[in-house]
């Protein structure tokens, strides 16, 4: 499978990049894991919006999903439009939460988003995504998460959403043959605990899970990503790279 970084700044968009969406593709299969914001414009220069075939969703915080708004009108004004919706995977009230932001407010306008998005709630457990098993496990974030493991054809590719250090995303990182893992924190005593990981805690998990490569993202504009990949570093023994946009895997 190949992963394709399309954005991987953390918490907003930043002067680089935009927030969180990552391309999977295999035989054909578009997957796209989160849609933060700004991230609906770079994604055009890797997939026609309208062959994607499922989006799939870590959490519903901004950063992660509210460019589902721009991809339902692109869907459904944009020239080339498709007959049925995409396909949107999330936590439980993800439907509620994608229509606050697009500003419904009628059975009209919902029937309108859903003409575009067709969403579905996800829970723990495995499951099948075109080509792409998907193994979903809870991780520790303020609101409902989903750490993910994408296997396919023998390779695997763990991403860890946002969440801090927890037994769900070990579970799903164990083995990885590539682990894209956040980093928005620098080491700070006064970090708030159950958000996010520093570089180095994303390194000491590729090395308690024996990941093959290491992919650290999800740095905030305000951080240094270099900083955050060499802390990573220091910390696992194996391949750590920096995400940045554009940049494209073989998993």
């Amino acid at each position: 499978m190949r992963l394709t970084v399309v954005g991987c700044s953390g918490s907003i968009p930043g002067p680089e990049s935009a927030a969180s969406c990552y391309l999977v593709e295999a035989d054909g299969f578009a997957l796209v894991l989160d849609l933060g914001n700004g991230a609906l414009g770079p994604l055009q220069r890797y997939v026609d919006l309208t062959k994607i075939d499922t989006v799939l969703l870590s959490h519903l915080h901004a950063d992660h999903c509210v460019d589902l708004t721009s991809l339902a009108v692109a869907i459904r004004y944009g020239p080339g439009r498709r007959q049925d919706p995409i396909p949107v995977l999330g936590p439980a009230g993800l439907a509620e939460r994608i229509e606050e932001m697009h500003g419904v407010h009628d059975e009209a306008g919902a029937g309108d988003l859903r003409g575009a998005l067709a969403f579905a709630e996800i829970t723990e457990g495995s499951s099948t995504i075109g080509p792409f098993n998907v193994t979903a496990r809870r991780v520790d974030h303020p609101v409902e998460a989903y750490a993910y493991r994408i296997e396919q054809d023998g390779r695997t590719l763990a991403f860890s959403g946002d969440c801090a250090p927890c037994p769900g995303l070990d579970e799903v990182t164990r083995g990885a043959d590539l682990a894209l893992v956040e980093a928005a924190y620098v080491e700070n005593p006064e970090n708030p605990p159950g958000l996010h990981h520093t570089g180095r805690e994303a390194g000491e998990l590729a090395t308690r899970v024996g990941a093959g490569r290491l992919v650290v993202t999800h740095v905030p504009p305000w951080h240094d990503p270099d900083a955050a990949r060499a802390a990573a570093a220091a910390a696992f023994p194996g391949a750590v790279e920096l995400a940045r946009p554009g940049a494209s895997y073989e998993v």
